[in-house]
């Protein structure tokens, strides 16, 4: 409810200015008379006054920055005398609130203003919220009294009963600034001004709150440090006194740590890194963090082998036979292991073990499709060579802190995987397989790709600095093997510090004595069954291989023959099998089931892709190895009017580009070669390679777009054994290609047997299996025209009619 306001007739005072200082109604405060405005206006104020003899009067208004406040306080000068310290000085009481109006002219120096009491009424009686508003004021002045130990003060506070006396009281409160006292004094309703002041005083309390447990807190967080240390002063006291009731020396454990340096055989380098560090844990405290870092730091360079070598075994031939024994073909990797334990053993019988402070690793990239012996290669190397063998999976490594370690101020600081695994090996020469190196990715935490270019640089590694060791650590005689994939994925930098080995995939002859010789023994193994109880026929065993699985590897191989003894296993538990048992390849259906590659020369001709004009088999390379891929072109009516070309199967830009390149020579070079090339000036040419959703790209299927569009235009259907493979240029020329002996190998499990490849490819026929050759009919090629002469058979229809 507002209250009612009414002023009486103009005053005219001197005015006594309050520079960043309040006073509200009611309050009783000293002021200094030194002040020369102050004093000019109590002398005008007492000049005024005299003739009368009433109290003076003065008019006291606030000023914050040379501003002087709208509204002041009346106030009547009680006593002048000396203040405290001695100094001239008045006692004031604050009387009312009076609007200042203009200036006007008085006795004395001072400034004279006309101004109005304004008088505030409030009803009677109080309304209920404003009752309630008064205790809140009362109990929260009463709570902060309290705490400020001003008990004799908060019975003044509880008989106050005026509003406006409550509210005016706050002038009295230390915590509030200038602006806020302002605020006060300018708000002339009693309610409004009472709610303002409790406000004010409920902030100011949950500040003080908050202070408070802040405070709290920490003088608990000190008082348990200090508890902690002087117990743990109590602990070492009681540890020494058992030590010396035992007869034990009183060392410490900085003394430990610096007679284990001591005593291992570490590099002059490291010993004198060590021992600074055990310096360090000397002067630390026990409760500072630098210690632990230092303690699990030392740990970590005392675990490592540092002068621990095995001694590689020389013996070639039997080094030979052991990876003759766990591996059927790789031949590549074979010879190459075999070359560098040669070199080894005529190096160590010279004396030249160490050359330059580096040693004779080897870092060599193991690229292939999966499932042909990558990641188990490196452990049958390490047998071979008679070193420790370690793996390291870098497959979705993104942090390069994974390899080079985390600096060992971070918590949970930890060495790279590298350190990690010579740690594990136990010496400093393992076999150290990187596996999946070509999965290795790269974001915001660093490249991992690039901090692996010093661990396999062989001019460099000897003097690897791992983050958290920050010692060098010898990698110069650790043999690398890294596996990938896909080649592209490596990146270029990474490579080149790598010996390239390619490891394109096995013929399904070496697939037979991978199977008879290691697949099957271990599949009997795990199905619970001896070796006689079950045996797998060569015939099953190339018909599953040939048949039921189309793959580089033998991954694919080993489920199948998994799931054919288990199936066996399960019908004998059942009652339904004898033992022993062979499986020949005609029981094969009736135990897992009908084939699921079946080649395309055992389909009946009617129902083979190419049995119709327009469809040719290409050659091409994916992630899994080699594989066959037909290339169908078709041309739309004329009446539709969609001329040009389209492209379907997911193809990239230099695929695209071949497909243009072949429509372009087909149409140059149509009547040398007797095409109605006439169709392709108005009708639509689509090409599809089927398989949409597998992106394809390069331009090895150049000669293969050009056949399927001769075919279609000539009506002459494309032979079923052929598959080819090359780029086409503009002339008709016939370019290399990438990946030759892993499209022959394609080419035979396709049950292909005659493969025309581009001439300038014809030396990459020496990497191919001699027996994969014999059953091949490879055709080297320099252009077009022989491809169209070798793979288009003779015309069976009219052209007319195929178009």
């Amino acid at each position: 409810m507002a209250a009612d306001f009414t002023a009486h007739s103009p005053l005219t005072l001197p005015v006594l200015p309050l520079d960043d200082e309040v006073v509200l109604p009611g309050m009783v405060v000293p002021l200094d008379l030194s002040d020369n405005e102050v004093r000019a206006a109590v002398e005008a104020a007492q000049a005024a006054a005299r003739p009368s003899g009433n109290k003076p009067k003065v008019l006291l208004v606030p000023r914050v920055d040379g501003t002087y406040a709208a509204t002041g306080v009346l106030g009547t000068v009680e006593q002048v005398g000396r203040l405290s310290d001695g100094d001239p000085g008045a006692l004031i009481r604050g009387v009312g609130r009076v609007r200042i109006g203009a200036g006007t002219t008085g006795p004395g120096a001072a400034l004279w203003v006309e101004g109005a009491v304004v008088e505030e009424t409030v009803p009677d009686p109080l309304p209920g919220a404003v009752t309630e508003l008064v205790k809140e004021y009362k109990a929260l002045a009463t709570d902060w009294l309290k705490r400020r130990g001003a008990w004799q003060v908060v019975d003044r506070v509880q008989q106050i009963e005026g509003i406006s006396q409550l509210a005016d009281n706050s002038g009295y409160s230390p915590f509030l600034t200038t602006a806020q006292k302002i605020e006060l004094l300018e708000t002339t309703d009693p309610v409004a001004r009472l709610k303002l002041a409790t406000e004010q005083l409920r902030d100011h309390l949950a500040e003080q709150d908050v202070a408070e447990s802040i405070a709290k807190d920490v003088q608990e967080g000190v008082d348990k440090q200090q508890r902690e240390f002087l117990l743990r002063r109590q602990l070492d006291a009681v540890r020494k006194e058992l030590r010396e009731l035992n007869g034990q020396e009183g060392e410490d454990e900085s003394d430990d740590y610096r007679a284990r340096v001591e005593a291992a055989d570490l590099p002059e380098k490291v010993r004198e890194a060590a021992l600074k560090e055990v310096e360090k844990l000397e002067r630390a405290s026990d409760q500072s963090p630098e210690g632990s870092w230092i303690r699990t730091w030392l740990d970590t360079v005392l675990e490592l082998p540092w002068n621990e070598r095995t001694e590689d075994a020389y013996d070639i031939q039997g080094a030979k036979a052991t990876l003759d024994a766990e591996h059927a073909g790789l031949q590549d990797v074979k010879e190459r292991i075999t070359e560098y334990l040669a070199v080894r053993k005529r190096r160590a019988e010279r004396g030249l073990g160490v050359v330059g402070g580096r040693r004779g690793g080897a870092v060599l990239a193991l690229v292939g499709p999966p499932g042909v012996g990558k990641t188990s290669l490196g452990e049958s190397v390490a047998h071979a060579m008679g070193r420790k063998f370690v793996r390291v999976a870098l497959g979705g490594v993104r942090d390069e802190a994974e390899i080079r370690g985390h600096r060992r101020t971070y918590v949970g600081a930890l060495p790279g995987r590298i350190v990690r695994a010579i740690k594990e090996a136990g010496s400093m020469n393992p076999v150290v397989l990187l596996d999946e190196i070509d999965k290795v990715g790269s974001d915001f935490r660093g490249d991992p790709a690039a901090a692996l270019l010093e661990v396999l640089d062989p001019a460099q590694n000897h003097t690897f600095r791992d983050h958290y060791l920050e010692v060098e650590l010898d990698l110069s005689d650790v043999v690398f093997l890294a596996t990938a994939n896909v080649l592209e994925a490596i990146p270029e930098a990474l490579l080149d510090r790598m010996e390239l080995v390619r490891l394109d995939g096995y013929t399904e002859d070496e697939k037979i004595v991978i199977a008879r010789d290691h697949l099957v023994p271990r599949q009997l193994e795990r199905a619970g069954l001896e070796a006689g109880e079950v045996t797998l026929d060569d015939s099953a065993l190339r018909k599953l291989a040939g048949e039921y699985t189309r793959e580089a590897g033998v991954r694919n191989l080993e489920r199948s023959i998994a799931r054919l003894l288990r199936k066996v296993a399960a019908q004998h538990e059942l009652g339904d099998r004898e033992l022993p048992f062979t499986v020949t390849d005609g029981e094969l259906r009736g135990l897992i089931g009908r084939p699921h590659h079946v080649p395309e020369s055992a389909q009946d001709p009617a129902e083979r892709r190419t049995a119709v004009p327009g469809v040719a088999t290409g050659l091409a390379v994916t992630g899994a190895g080699g594989d066959v891929l037909f290339v169908e072109a078709s041309l739309a009516d004329p009446e539709t009017g969609a001329a040009g070309l389209t492209l379907t199967g997911q193809l990239g830009d230099v695929m695209k580009e071949s497909a243009q390149i072949a429509l372009s020579f087909l149409r140059s070079h149509g009547a040398e070669l007797e095409l109605p090339v006439a169709d392709l000036k108005d009708r639509g040419v689509h090409i599809h390679f089927p398989a949409g959703a597998v992106p394809k790209d390069g331009p090895s299927a150049g000669i293969t777009m050009t056949t399927a569009l001769a075919s279609l235009l000539s009506g002459r259907q494309v032979r079923t054994d052929v598959a080819m493979t090359g780029e086409v240029s503009l002339t008709g020329r016939v370019l290399p290609i990438g990946g030759v002996k892993q499209k022959l190998l394609a080419a035979h499990r396709a049950g292909i047997t005659t493969v025309v490849i581009p001439k300038r490819n014809e030396a990459d026929l020496d990497d191919v299996p001699a027996e994969i050759l014999d059953k091949l009919e490879v055709h080297p090629v320099t252009d077009v025209r022989q491809v169209l002469e070798l793979a288009l058979s003779p015309a069976e229809v009219p052209v007319a009619a195929a178009a």
